[in-house]
């Protein structure tokens, strides 16, 4: 555009002969103008310039930014993928352990209810059983108040009566039913024993275990009947009163046993007369029988 006007100038200057002066003040006064315009463009260019300079520098920027972004967002992509493929394979391991835990809290219900089923059945068996021992004790109770009632007439003579372990023991010294080395029962001890009898009688569900006992004493010589020794007299005297009991007809004969125990079984020391008095006796234990007892422990 200078060239333009510098051309423009020069044409003027040949023509300046030729044309009027207010021409050459109007092209004077546009060139002035257009230099003015010129250094007016050539600051904003600088002005320009700069702005680029610094637009660029901030272009740089933002992209290093961008980039950087990208690549965190590279990296959250990254993660949420491996997150999401964690929550997948977690979702998979719940659901899996869910069912598990469903079949296995269904099975364990299962038993509980089984072995809630099964003590409960067992309870009632147990409480059952308890009342049969509570109802055989009262029994046994009762039957050592019968006794007691029916040999009123010989307790102070060698006679007790003790219900103990839920048993019956009655003891009666040699004194009552013998006389020295003799197995026959003599009369008062005939009577003690047909007063056992009866009560016997009328209970047949009662098992009778006849024990003849002797002190230390041993046996000089040879008894009639061929008896040499403690075994063989406390035998003896424990059958004498099984088959004065085989008398009454109405004892069942298979709830009778006789059994000799000769001196191993003293009530008290055979040291002294009275000891030795003791321990020469027939015990008649009677005990309950256990076999619907045994059989419902051990169906337990």
């Amino acid at each position: 555009m200078i060239k333009k006007i510098a051309l423009g100038l020069l044409s003027v200057s040949l023509l300046s002969s030729c044309v009027s002066r207010r021409l050459y003040n109007e092209l004077n006064g546009q060139y002035e103008t257009a230099v003015q315009e010129n250094d007016r463009l050539s600051d904003e260019l600088e002005t320009l310039s700069g702005d680029r300079s610094t637009l660029e520098k901030e272009r740089e920027k933002l992209q290093a930014q961008l980039a950087q972004l990208e690549e965190e967002r590279n990296q959250l992509n990254a993660e949420i993928s491996a997150a999401q493929g964690t929550l997948s394979t977690l979702t998979n391991s719940y659901s899996s352990l869910e069912k598990s835990s469903a079949e296995a809290l269904k099975a364990e219900a299962e038993r509980l209810n089984k072995l809630k089923s099964e003590l409960q059945e067992r309870s009632n068996r147990v409480a059952e059983l308890e009342g049969k021992i509570a109802a055989q004790e009262s029994h046994m109770k009762g039957l050592k108040d019968k006794l007691s009632r029916a040999l009123n007439n010989f307790e102070g003579k060698g006679l007790t009566i003790e219900h103990k372990n839920g048993k019956v023991y009655v003891s009666m010294e040699n004194k009552l039913l013998f006389k020295s080395g003799s197995w026959a029962v003599n009369p008062e001890g005939k009577n003690a024993v047909d007063a056992l009898g009866k009560v016997l009688a009328d209970n047949p569900d009662i098992s009778v275990l006849i024990e003849g006992h002797t002190d230390n004493d041993k046996i000089l010589g040879s008894l009639g009947g061929g008896i040499e020794n403690n075994w063989d007299l406390s035998t003896k005297r424990a059958t004498s009163i099984v088959n004065l009991l085989a008398e009454n007809n109405k004892i069942d004969k298979k709830n009778l046993t006789a059994a000799g125990r000769s001196e191993y079984a003293p009530l008290a020391s055979n040291s002294t007369t009275e000891g030795k008095s003791k321990n020469r006796r027939i015990e008649v234990i009677l005990s309950p029988k256990l076999d619907e007892i045994s059989k419902m422990l051990n169906d337990l």
